[in-house]
């Protein structure tokens, strides 16, 4: 399954440690990369687009634990650690999951997606475009010289 993920400008450190969490490596640090769409009030957003295995959804709403790959460069102080686990919690507490009907019974709908500056938006659908345009995000208009 596809999920698209809306991270707001100001949470994109947070959201690249809770992407190292989840992740496979240091290399996820950088899944966040510059703000390149944004909604009409002008906010700014990071977007990944990824494949994911439904063992990820319960990964994601889990106790986050520190990688297995992180202690091994650290010293028994913890110095040396990549992750930082406070901000990968913060990410978390910050997740709205749209479009795996969470809660819901059969007979309600659920209300169309909205980014927000306030909440990291994770977009179950298998068209990313379509949802960042249900979201209310498009790219940021390049800026002529």
């Amino acid at each position: 399954m596809r999920v698209t993920i809306i991270c707001p400008e100001a949470h994109r450190e947070d959201a690249n440690q809770l992407a190292m969490v989840l992740g496979y490596g240091a290399a996820d640090a950088l899944t966040y990369g510059e703000p390149q769409w944004q909604d009409a009030a002008g906010n700014r957003y990071a977007v990944a687009s990824l494949e994911v295995a439904p063992a990820f959804i319960d990964a994601a709403q889990a106790t986050l634990d520190r990688p297995v790959w992180d202690g091994e460069n650290s010293d028994e102080d913890g110095v040396g650690y990549q992750v930082n686990m406070a901000g990968a919690a913060r990410a978390q507490a910050l997740v709205s999951i749209w479009g795996l009907r969470l809660g819901l019974t059969e007979d309600e709908v659920e209300p169309d997606p909205v980014a927000s500056p306030a909440t990291i938006l994770a977009l179950f659908h298998d068209k990313p475009m379509v949802a960042l345009e249900m979201a209310g995000i498009g790219r940021v208009e390049r800026q002529s010289a």
